[in-house]
């Protein structure tokens, strides 16, 4: 049997194939209307199509209000990834190998078939009707008769009922059954002889790629690597086809949208496991040579680093202990009595790290407030600036208590967070543009009708209604520039865990 490479040569797809620049898969008629999709969803084909993951978040929330399902965004988005790629195989099939293929086929399954054909292919137009067609403004039969990108229609539509019933085979489809399921087809028409032929078709034609498969089985080989894993399906086309040799905007979608997949995955396996399936793990351990031999990197002030012993206070709680311990007020810095300093030194501590002594954000405070709390604080890493807290004396009560504590053979310490401020920090006000955010929310389903919980008048700092009804600890905070009326949906910080602090953001 004759054979092409598809290694290397998907990269010439850029000029073969048209269609293959946006996700696409067929949808039912009877899902169509009881969804109720915007028709601007359609191409001229009856493709349901959506050009990123934001366009497949907002696809994915209607179908999800609609139904009462869980489809995520990125599902969606990576099976109309895998659908674009399918198209663009044929199309290389069709250029480097027969280019005459559906055509001769079309031909053979009209002499095998007959009339069942037409009816097959006017039923799969009927029931995956393009938009002329779902608006009436053409009936399956003048669509077929059509032809759209140079093809003839009638090819097209053969092509597209072989990936529907790819599609169908694909177990990792199941969320969207409801949508793109070929019951239909199967039971009213010739559809399975069809596609019984045409495997037997491709069996006899030359192969593409490597191996020694059919056209159609080559594009089953993603489906038999991973059957329920998009994660998989996409991994096998990136690896085995091939798709991260080339600089087509298809497959750097493809590998963003397998990132996303990754990402997401990893964020529901840690979400859904029961604490019964957390493996057992095993502390690190530092002994041995390499470390017990391992050098000191300090400093050039060597000769006290080594023999620091630090004490940690959370700088507003220690104030409090320290007013009722003395019994006397104990409201800044500069309040801190000698006797406890001095109790520090003969305790043999050389450092005092004072935790939240930087300007704290009001927002922060606010929010706990608003939440319940009326008596909290901010959260001492919140910050609206990197000045001391007015609250406990600001820098000439620091510098106090730095030369007091010096007398006495204790260094001040203190903690900044780089990657991330309050959410009304200054930087957010004056410098919007330093922090990680996007010109739209990430999800569609967010809205952010709650308390302006800026004191600054020159923003508007919404959180998320989900926080406030304590339904989402979303992702993003809304900043609204009232001078402009412009928004930019900012991205929370977090401590690492992926679980977002809403009263701040992420630089």
């Amino acid at each position: 049997m004759e054979k092409t490479s598809l290694h290397l040569r998907l990269r010439a797809l850029s000029s073969v194939s048209p269609r293959c620049t946006e996700h696409q898969f067929h949808v039912r008629r009877s899902a169509r209307d009881a969804i109720g999709f915007d028709s601007a969803l359609f191409s001229i084909r009856g493709d349901v199509v959506f050009s990123d993951l934001h366009a497949a978040h907002e696809l994915a929330d209607a179908i999800n209000q609609k139904q009462g399902s869980h489809l995520r965004a990125v599902e969606l988005h990576a099976m109309g990834l895998i659908h674009e790629v399918l198209h663009a195989v044929i199309a290389l099939y069709r250029t480097t190998v027969k280019a005459d293929a559906f055509t001769r086929l079309l031909a053979k399954l009209r002499s095998d078939l007959g009339a069942d054909l037409e009816r097959t292919l006017l039923a799969f137009v009927d029931t995956y009707p393009p938009p002329a067609v779902y608006r009436g403004e053409q009936t399956p039969e003048q669509f077929l008769r059509g032809e759209s990108d140079g093809m003839k229609n009638e090819e097209w539509v053969l092509e597209e009922i072989v990936l529907l019933w790819l599609s169908n085979e694909n177990p990792a489809y199941a969320p969207i059954r409801s949508l793109i399921g070929d019951d239909e087809l199967r039971r009213a028409t010739a559809y399975p002889v069809v596609i019984a032929s045409v495997q037997e078709f491709f069996h006899d034609e030359p192969r593409l790629g490597s191996s020694e498969q059919s056209l159609l089985e080559l594009l089953l080989a993603p489906v038999h690597y991973a059957p329920s894993s998009l994660t998989g399906q996409l991994e096998f086309m990136r690896t085995s086809w091939g798709l991260e040799l080339t600089k087509l905007d298809a497959w750097r979608r493809l590998l963003s949208g397998f990132d996303h997949l990754k990402e997401e995955d990893r964020w529901f396996a840690r979400v859904h496991q029961g604490p019964e399936t957390v493996p057992n793990v095993t502390p690190p351990s530092f002994e041995g040579e390499l470390y017990e031999v391992e050098p000191e990197r300090f400093s050039a002030d060597l000769a006290w680093m080594p023999r620091v012993v630090m004490i940690a206070k959370s700088t507003f709680v220690w104030l409090d202990q320290l007013a009722k311990k003395y019994r006397r007020e104990v409201r800044t810095l500069r309040d801190i009595p000698d006797e406890e300093l001095e109790q520090l030194a003969r305790r043999g501590f050389t450092a005092l790290w004072l935790i939240g002594v930087w300007q704290r954000s009001a927002a922060s405070r606010r929010i706990k407030q608003m939440q319940g709390n009326p008596d909290a604080l901010a959260s001492a890493y919140s910050l609206h600036d990197y000045a001391i807290a007015h609250e406990i004396g600001g820098d000439d009560a620091y510098r106090d208590l730095r030369e007091r504590a010096q007398r006495r053979g204790i260094r001040l310490a203190s903690d900044m967070v780089p990657n991330h401020m309050g959410i009304d920090s200054r930087w957010v006000v004056e410098h919007p543009d330093w922090f990680v955010q996007s010109d739209r929310p990430p999800f569609p389903s967010y809205s952010f009708t709650g308390a302006d919980v800026a004191e600054d008048d020159r923003v508007g700092i919404y959180l998320e209604d989900g926080y406030w009804n304590r339904t989402d600890a979303a992702v993003v905070f809304k900043r609204l520039d009232k001078h402009t009326g412009s928004a930019r949906f900012v991205y929370h910080g977090n401590d690492g865990t992926s679980m977002p602090w809403n009263d701040t953001a992420q630089l």
